[in-house]
């Protein structure tokens, strides 16, 4: 029988090694990206950049022409989700009740938005594919249920007691510091705008370029120093069990020898 338990954590080592390596290889694109101070520089960096495309660190605050009003919190977005939950009791196989929810809505909009520092824009495509991006959430309400004679009849002929609806609303709002890592292009009209690479990391996240690469490379460690340990345990695993096969075989073959042995001992070896 093949060692298993060993040769699973030996490929676990190798998985984390390489997300290591991944990490740690996304930190150094991550150095080695062009920092804008000013965004005003961006536009002098891309009429005489000629080695295209070019991956920039940017940093700035959300801004947008047409924000969102959201709905529950008054804030002004530039990417807002909305979902609803309805929360509900109902019976199970034991009779018991339980409480469970099901989605009810799920809405999600964007509009188009840039970084602005106060010296130039650069607007940002494709933010929610990127990493690092989150949505906080804004505001979270529970709505109860109405308890009407007609509804509470209904609920219990469907063996559900009807809880309430859970809203929530995530939203990235204006004026919230940003930083951006990818790829700077310039249109015919002059607008700058910064996309996912079609090689390299793509990050739009709220902590700085500088908190960033300190993240991945606390991670490449991580990621290091536990594909090391599974690798050794591995290791430790497969020879144990080679050793207590070679053992097993070892002690079989003795007693066979010994079977022939006392077999012949009677005198009916040829």
């Amino acid at each position: 029988m093949l060692p298993w338990g060993g040769l699973s954590c030996c490929l676990s080592g190798a998985a984390l090694y390489l997300l290591g390596r991944s990490s740690g290889r996304d930190a150094e694109i991550l150095k080695s990206a062009t920092r804008i101070n000013q965004l005003k520089e961006l536009a002098k960096l891309l009429d005489s950049e000629f080695r295209l495309p070019v991956v920039v660190a940017v940093s700035g605050r959300v801004s947008s022409e047409t924000p969102i009003n959201c709905e529950f919190t008054g804030l002004r977005g530039v990417v807002v989700e909305e979902t609803a939950e309805q929360h509900f009791l109902k019976h199970n196989d034991a009779g018991s009740w339980i409480q469970d929810s099901a989605l009810m809505l799920s809405m999600s909009k964007e509009v188009p938005w840039y970084l602005d520092d106060g010296t130039g824009r650069v607007f940002v495509v494709g933010a929610r594919a990127a990493t690092g991006f989150l949505l906080p959430v804004a505001s979270e309400v529970f709505e109860e249920s109405g308890r009407s004679l007609v509804r509470g009849t209904l609920d219990y002929l469907q063996g559900l007691k009807m809880l309430g609806v859970k809203r929530i609303e995530r939203v990235l709002p204006t004026g919230t510091s940003m930083s951006v890592v990818g790829e700077a292009v310039k249109d015919d009209i002059g607008t700058i705008r910064i996309q996912r690479p079609q090689k390299g990391p793509f990050y739009v996240s709220p902590k700085t370029i500088d908190q960033l690469i300190a993240n991945l490379g606390k991670w490449a460690r991580w990621y290091k120093y536990a594909s090391v340990g599974l690798t050794m345990f591995g290791v430790y695993l497969v020879a144990k069990h080679s050793i207590q096969y070679i053992i097993e075989r070892k002690r079989l073959w003795e007693l066979q020898k010994r079977y022939v042995a006392q077999v012949c001992s009677f005198g009916t070896c040829k």
